[in-house]
């Protein structure tokens, strides 16, 4: 009975942890993706590049939303 107990604890803490050590990367992800759109920003405030370069920067890190690559696929079915 206790066996059971150290093993049902241990996969629990193993969980907690995964979750935890995720949270971490996500926010740290977030974190580092704002701070790179921050910066473009500054480039174009400061004419470094153009607006539209800027845009194709941003456009060109983000990583297509489920909601994205649905309706893609529902104008290549249309299409088709």
């Amino acid at each position: 009975m206790f066996t059971i107990f150290i093993v049902f604890g241990m996969g629990g803490l193993i969980a907690i942890i995964g979750i935890v050590f995720g949270s971490i990367k996500s926010t740290a992800e977030t974190k580092e993706r704002e701070k790179t759109r921050r910066e473009i920003a500054a480039y174009i405030a400061e004419g470094s590049i153009s607006a539209e370069d800027g845009e194709r920067l941003l456009k060109a890190g983000n990583p297509k939303t489920a909601s994205e690559l649905a309706l893609e696929q529902q104008a290549r079915h249309a299409s088709a």
